[in-house]
């Protein structure tokens, strides 16, 4: 399976996918826009509230072709955030009082500069957390050692693991993968993670359909019984994070039917006490090319920050602390029922 850019897919556009989002809510389920909402609610302009996390792409190269991948990363990918770009991130965080660096990707470890990087954050004090696919740990003998290497710099680890059997697993992230992520938490289940205090073993469950994910404590019940009867394994928490419609999921829900019912049940199931507490009042994501975004999913949409300042090279904190966060259709998705963040539900 290819990436949608190396396809030539449209949605490999951003501005189609920006475009097919507005059209969709406001010409066929006419229905209020994103903004429209926050008006209602009195949360327009939505504002940040302070800064307390760095999440840093540091790559759209990935060993995995993700059905509902937002970044559309796979092999294919070649973009890839440069050594010189890293320092300028380090430099920015020297000045600032931001304490979490969220590295992600693709696969950030891929990224040839990725142990460096996490080294030179780790000398900061910053805590630092690794989106990890779990398969790329077992992929190649290269990578057998990151759990130590995490584990040496007390690095938190988050790892999407769509459910506890393989059926519905590998027909979200490819064959084989389930196997493969059973094997990867056992490596970190040895090296303490989900364990030893302070070292943090999270897990993320996204539906495999068209459909809000179930209760976010319910469903970490389920993970954690499943996964330590049939294999032994234990991690910390589960964040259950609803799929936001752009890139691959965006075009698995036109190609499947379900767009027109995944919009209007996210729009019906907007929350205004979710919409307060979304993850990008207290963010900001770097690209893999140092350009700055309110989100990660602003990222994948060329949605840059509304402010002067719009790469890391010129990072000032005041004025990112007082922008009015850039949003769209696609923000339904982080506000709908128990509201959706990189680190679970925000309600």
């Amino acid at each position: 399976m290819k990436s949608l850019k190396a396809s030539g897919h449209q949605f490999a556009e951003s501005s189609t996918q920006i475009q097919t989002l507005h059209q969709e809510v406001v010409d066929v389920l006419q229905l209020p826009t994103f903004q429209e909402k926050l008006v209602k609610a009195s949360l327009f302009p939505l504002k940040t509230k302070h800064i307390d996390t760095l999440q840093i792409n540091v790559g759209k190269m990935c060993n995995q072709v993700c059905k509902h991948c937002h970044v559309d990363a796979g092999p294919d990918r070649k973009e890839i955030m440069t050594q010189e770009t890293m320092q300028e991130c380090l430099e920015a965080l020297k000045r600032s009082k931001i304490a979490i660096v969220d590295l992600t990707g693709g696969a950030p470890e891929m990224n040839p500069h990725f142990r460096w990087f996490v080294e030179e954050i780790a000398k900061l004090g910053k805590h630092i957390i690794v989106r990890c696919n779990l398969t790329i740990i077992v992929a190649n003998p290269k990578y057998n050692d990151l759990p130590d290497f995490f584990k040496q710099h007390q690095v938190e680890v988050i790892s999407s693991l769509p459910f506890y059997n393989a059926d519905k697993t590998d027909r979200q992230r490819g064959q084989g993968v389930f196997v493969d992520s059973i094997k990867a938490l056992k490596l970190l289940n040895a090296a303490g993670y989900g364990i030893e205090e302070g070292l943090k073993l999270n897990l993320v469950y996204n539906p495999n359909g068209a459909f809000m994910p179930a209760p976010q404590d319910s469903l970490q019940k389920q993970y954690k019984r499943a996964l330590l009867n049939e294999f032994g394994i234990v991690f910390n928490d589960l964040y259950a994070i609803t799929n936001v419609p752009v890139s691959r999921y965006l075009d698995y829900l036109i190609t499947s039917k379900n767009y027109d019912g995944y919009m209007e049940k996210l729009i019906n199931a907007f929350n205004p006490v979710a919409a307060e507490g979304v993850m990008c009042r207290s963010m900001i994501s770097v690209g893999w090319d140092g350009a700055l975004y309110d989100c990660d999913f602003n990222q994948m949409l060329d949605l840059l920050v509304n402010t002067p300042v719009k790469h890391i090279r010129d990072f000032d904190i005041e004025t990112l602390s007082q922008r009015n966060i850039v949003v769209g259709e696609h923000c339904y998705a982080c506000t709908a029922g128990a509201g959706s963040s990189c680190g679970g539900n925000t309600i």
